[in-house]
């Protein structure tokens, strides 16, 4: 068995890595949104400020324990073309499908009650988000049983 400085410092490592994917989603709903009429980017507006509010709770999170948490890098990868609305909706799901992996290893390593709280309530609230993205990007399977495991 691990001691807790061992199992704190794997914890804040895995906080770290659901930061950078809460900081990717940011910056790619930025992506997703101007790949979509006005008319269509209520749900991109929610959800990048849904990533944003987990992503100052997690810097906060980091801070308060000592940590320096890392910004965003200036830009980011696409994984692929974003050039029609199914393209954006796609690009989503990645966004989506990326935070929970991020939060799976939270889970995993999640020493704190409160912290693993925090991840299933991202998972949660990221797989409500990618259900309505899968649906507009035409993927017929649309939910997932297990968020950040389960392969599409």
């Amino acid at each position: 068995m691990a001691d807790e400085s061992t199992e704190t410092t794997e914890e804040n490592g895995a906080l770290a890595d659901a930061l950078a994917a809460e900081h990717a989603a940011v910056w790619g709903y930025g992506v997703v949104g101007a790949a979509l009429p006005s008319g269509q980017r209520a749900p991109v507006a929610a959800a990048e400020n849904a990533h944003r509010d987990v992503r100052d709770q997690l810097a906060a999170l980091l801070t308060e324990r000592g940590e320096d948490p890392a910004g965003p890098e200036g830009g980011y990868a696409l994984p692929f073309p974003v050039l029609s609305a199914v393209d954006a909706a796609a690009l989503a799901v990645t966004l989506e499908d990326g935070a929970a992996s991020a939060w799976v290893r939270v889970l995993a390593r999640g020493v704190d009650r409160p912290v693993r709280e925090l991840a299933m309530a991202a998972l949660g609230a990221g797989e409500v988000r990618a259900v309505s993205w899968r649906t507009a990007a035409g993927q017929t399977s649309t939910t997932r049983a297990l968020p950040g495991l389960s392969a599409p």
